[in-house]
């Protein structure tokens, strides 16, 4: 709204000029969400093209951070020496190579004797204009603007272009390490580890935006992790008549008259070179009306650039404005009256209050795009902001805009000094400081980034441990024990009846109640805790208390009094002698219970039951392990499930085996379910090649040092803490949490595997892990969460891989046994860290389909795999032994 001035209304001619330079808040929110709408655009690989507002990919993936080449001690900026050359105005407009050749002759004169230095001297290269950049030190220019016309430029690239002209002036070693333009350095120079500016606004002869985006939002790379510096260009934002309600004819006219019209919409709105030119047609118009200069010759207005920006932001002052208004008007051979100069003064302000709401339009679209893009509900950052415009606007009025905006964004503009040239040199001393750090990341993750190479030999491994662990002589030494289960063969659909399940395989005993009818299995279930006391005191406790918790069962389910065959999953290590004969090899899971080990589980809990006096009331026809149910489980829907694979605390897998290749058990016909119990898989020392420092430390502080190696490369139970371990090595290298302590990192099993299913999860915002680390009192950035979750990342897809090459050595002796040139097999699958684990599926199915490729895999997930698969193996065995 516009108001009167000194009491006296306004002439309606100026009041209609100034009304159609002032946008209302309304349609300043519809600007905002059209820059949205535009930058999302550009963001988009599909749509990039068609943009107008390009959002080109810097590959600036860090602000400084106040450590290492970035700062002196005390967390200074280091101390600039510079210089200015003249550059001859024939040169904008003539080759390329003269432009480049000029630059590099005063490098060479600004470094004087120290040019033919040994010394590898890195140059960060400040270069204003639109460009495609592919890598930090490649870039091509898409076109040039400000006057420049240079040629053979546009479409090349220009640091190769510089490095060209430098190596001909033999600069020293002098190498050109990164480009960037004007914004990117007003950022960068404002930006400290307390203080990390993500934002930058120049508002100069043209006007452009960065900012730091979650790179998974930037389709145009192929980086996924992190942040990088987006290079908005929105100069050309409303190019495709985005701003076409707000445009007014004095912006028509300013725009035929420059060298691009109808390109730079947003920019001519803006930017100082035209706002000049804009007030200068408003005034013309007024004079047309007789509104202004009656009786003046105004002739002289309608030379473009007769009133420059500068002038227009010297009138708007309230002090001295008026004076400057009549002393420019007269500079024209105008005669102003006090009237005409408040007039033009009102109009001044109009035009730069316009830019300067335009300017916090878009403000106020990036920081909305950034607040969402991170899930949050308030946003606090730092803009940096830039150039001889802004540093003569109302910066209130910017601040105040910008507020109304985005009201969920808390801001503070941090004014830049020296963005063009100190940037350049903050650009380039992270550039290096990233280099390095990633060197030394790359040097302690190598080991745990495994080769195909290295996955084959895995494979080749398991196989043979394999055939070793079937053989009757060799099966003693084998580290995979290779156990039969004597489960003969899997559901074939024709199963009825009903059955008890148990299921004892951790803090938690489950007893079940299953009825398999032909239009499905009905499942009954109640759990039973298991109390510390009774898991470490005496075997014969233990079965007191399963048989006590059966009998409770039986009474709830109404089934007291009947028989029913009982299938028992035991998921500890065993021997089994007969499908209801099973010898503990040894606890695991934090059972210890005494006089157990080396002896039947069957056994003792027909004892058990024997004191209890309800040894009739127990019919058990089968004991498996957790793996074979699982396989039986999904077998009952898929008659080609012959795998079952966990993959959660542990890790094991069985498999059919033919008979006559398991040496260990008596006959030659038909199949058996072998348990491979292959989390031992290089306990004796074939594995050793692929154990880290980290792996080794991990182990050291199990309660079974050097044994289940496989297993604790691949399990939940470990994951987390392998982790835990690198983190430590790089906060000890200086690379993560520099300056903080992280006493929480010292705290064995801190850092839980479920953090890294939910760090892995794609597209989740840096602030989410950021809160993650958070909790554990680790005070991370959003570069530091970056290499956590690369961290994560690289032992997850080692465990994927490792059991994938397990699994290809299963599915590959499986069709060699048939003779088959393909084999179609589906594998049963249970385990957290397979169903929690957002990439270990993909990583594990991808991994196998590469190391077996004759083998067509099918992942079926089980569902409750350990008791239903238990009652299939009974109502299997229950239905053979009757037919």
């Amino acid at each position: 709204m516009v108001s009167s001035l000194g009491g006296r209304a306004l002439h309606p001619q100026v009041q209609r000029v100034l009304l159609a330079l002032t946008i209302p808040l309304d349609l300043l929110q519809m600007v905002k969400a059209r820059m949205m709408l535009a930058m999302n655009k550009g963001l988009n690989r599909q749509t990039h093209a068609q943009a107008t507002v390009k959002m080109l990919p810097t590959y600036i993936c860090s602000t400084p951070n106040g450590t290492g080449r970035t700062a002196q001690p005390g967390g200074r900026f280091p101390q600039l020496s510079d210089n200015t050359f003249d550059m001859p105005e024939d040169l904008m407009q003539g080759t390329g190579e003269a432009l480049f050749d000029f630059i590099a002759q005063c490098v060479r004169q600004f470094l004087g004797d120290g040019c033919h230095s040994k010394e590898r001297l890195p140059l960060g290269f400040v270069f204003p204009f639109s460009c495609r950049q592919t890598r930090l030190d490649k870039a091509e220019l898409i076109s040039w603007s400000k006057g420049f016309s240079c040629s053979d430029v546009e479409g090349k690239d220009v640091v190769q272009l510089l490095q060209l002209a430098i190596n001909k002036q033999e600069v020293g070693e002098l190498e050109v390490v990164a480009l960037m333009n004007d914004t990117v350095g007003t950022m960068m120079t404002c930006s400290t580890r307390e203080i990390p500016c993500e934002v930058a606004l120049i508002v100069d002869k043209g006007t452009n935006s960065c900012f730091m985006a979650d790179v998974q939002h930037v389709q145009t790379v192929e980086e996924t992790r992190g942040r990088m510096c987006v290079n908005t260009e929105w100069g050309c934002f409303g190019d495709d008549g985005a701003l076409d309600d707000i445009l007014t004819p004095y912006d028509q006219h300013v725009d035929e008259e420059s060298s691009n019209p109808g390109v730079k919409r947003f920019e001519k709105l803006v930017g100082s070179l035209y706002l000049g030119d804009v007030v200068r047609h408003a005034l013309i118009a007024l004079a047309a009306e007789k509104a202004l200069f009656i009786g003046s010759n105004v002739t002289v207005l309608g030379t473009k650039g007769v009133l420059t920006t500068q002038q227009v932001v010297e009138i708007i002052s309230s002090k001295e404005g008026m004076t400057k208004a009549r002393m420019t008007l007269e500079a024209l051979g105008l005669r102003p009256s006090e009237r005409d100069c408040c007039r033009m003064q009102q109009v001044c302000r109009a035009v730069v209050s316009r830019s300067a709401a335009l300017c916090a339009a878009g403000l106020a679209a990036i920081l909305s795009l950034i607040r969402q893009s991170r899930g949050l509900e308030r946003l606090m950052i730092n803009v940096a902001v830039d150039g001889e415009l802004y540093h003569g606007m109302p910066h209130v009025q910017l601040d105040t805009v910008t507020r109304l905006l985005a009201p969920e964004c808390l801001v503070n503009l941090k004014l830049s000094e020296d963005g063009t040239g100190r940037g350049a040199a903050m650009v380039t001393a992270v550039a290096l400081r990233l280099a390095d750090q990633r060197r030394e990341v790359n040097q302690l993750l190598a080991p745990l980034r495994l080769t195909r190479a290295d996955l084959e030999r895995v494979q080749a491994l398991m196989r043979q441990e394999m055939d070793l662990g079937l053989g009757r002589e060799t099966n003693a030494n084998a580290s995979v024990r290779m156990l039969p289960t004597y489960v003969r063969g899997t559901p074939d659909g024709t199963e009825r009846g009903e059955f008890l399940a148990l299921d004892l395989g951790g803090t938690n005993f489950r007893v079940l109640a299953v009825r398999v009818a032909e239009k499905g299995i009905q499942i009954a279930s109640q759990i039973y805790v298991i109390p510390t006391n009774i898991m470490q005191g005496t075997g014969e406790a233990l079965f007191d208390h399963i048989v006590d918790c059966i009998m409770d069962f039986q009474m709830k389910q109404d089934l007291k009094g009947r028989v029913l065959p009982l299938g028992f999953t035991f998921s500890f290590p065993c021997k089994q002698l007969g499908l209801d004969k099973a010898v503990l090899l040894n606890w695991t899971k934090g059972f210890s219970a005494s006089d157990c080990v080396g002896k039947d589980v069957v056994q003792l809990l027909r004892e058990a039951a024997q004191r209890k006096q309800v040894e009739k009331a127990l019919n058990v026809v089968a004991v498996v392990n957790d793996t074979v149910g699982t396989m039986m489980s999904c077998g009952y829907e898929d008659p080609e499930c012959e795998i079952g694979l966990i993959v959660g605390t542990g890790t094991n897998a069985c498999y059919m085996e033919e008979m006559q290749n398991v040496g260990t058990v008596e006959g030659e016909q038909g199949r058996m379910c072998i348990n491979m119990e292959w989390g031992a898989f290089g306990d004796n020392g074939c594995l050793d090649h692929l154990f880290t420092e980290f792996d080794q430390m991990v182990d050291e502080k199990t309660i079974n040092p050097g044994k289940q190696r496989f297993e604790k490369l691949i399990s939940g139970m470990y994951l987390g803490e392998i982790v835990r371990h690198i983190l430590l090595a790089l906060v000890e290298k200086g690379i993560l949490f520099q300056d903080k302590a992280c006493p929480t990192l010292q705290n064995r099993d801190i850092f839980k595997t479920k953090f890294l299913s939910t760090i892995e999860i794609d597209g989740l915002a840096l602030t989410k892990v950021q809160a993650i680390l958070w909790d554990l009192e680790l005070q991370a950035n959003f570069e530091e969460c970056s290499l956590v979750r690369e961290v994560c990342q690289t032992v997850s897809l080692r465990a994927a891989q490792l059991c994938a090459a397990g699994l290809a050595a299963v599915v590959e002796k499986m069709r060699e046994n048939r003779g088959l040139g393909q084999l179609a097999v589906t594998v049963g699958v249970d385990g957290t860290l397979y169903k929690m684990h957002p990439c270990f599926s993909e990583h594990l199915q991808q991994t196998l389909q590469d190391l077996a490729p004759n083998c067509a895999v099918t992942f079926l997930l089980s569902e409750d795999g350990s008791g239903k698969g238990a009652a299939l193996v009974a109502a299997v065995a229950v239905c053979g032994a009757e037919s």
